[in-house]
């Protein structure tokens, strides 16, 4: 997590595309990163908009979904995709995709949780 709102020592999962807590317009950089998160409908509701910390929680569960997808995805990959016709070439290569997909999003999830303690700290 970010150790102060004045410090500049961040966490290290702390996302590039966001501006330092407490620096100029960093709120809206926050948004910004944020919206490209979640589905595009959801990024345009007035009420997300308004409150960058309900923003944040909406992409917490929404990586949190996407990383259930991702490990169901991997775990029944060697049972479901031989019946696809696949080659065994393809399949570990897929198994491989999905392994770096769920460890990207657990990544995502902590810079997440991070810029929501961060939306939220700055709300007191």
């Amino acid at each position: 997590m970010i150790m102060s709102l004045t410090s500049t020592r961040l966490s290290p999962d702390w996302p590039c595309q966001v501006k330092t807590p407490g620096s100029y317009d960093w709120e809206r950089s926050a948004a910004k990163w944020l919206r490209e998160l979640v589905p595009a409908r959801y990024a345009s509701y007035p009420a997300l908009i308004r409150h960058p910390v309900l923003l944040a929680r909406h992409a917490q569960i929404q990586v949190e979904h996407e990383i259930r997808v991702a490990r169901t995805a991997l775990q029944t990959a060697r049972a479901d995709l031989p019946r696809l016709g696949l080659h065994e070439g393809v399949i570990e290569h897929t198994i491989k995709l999905y392994a770096a997909e769920v460890m990207q999003l657990q990544h995502i999830a902590r810079s997440v949780r991070a810029v929501t303690q961060a939306l939220a700290d700055t709300g007191r």
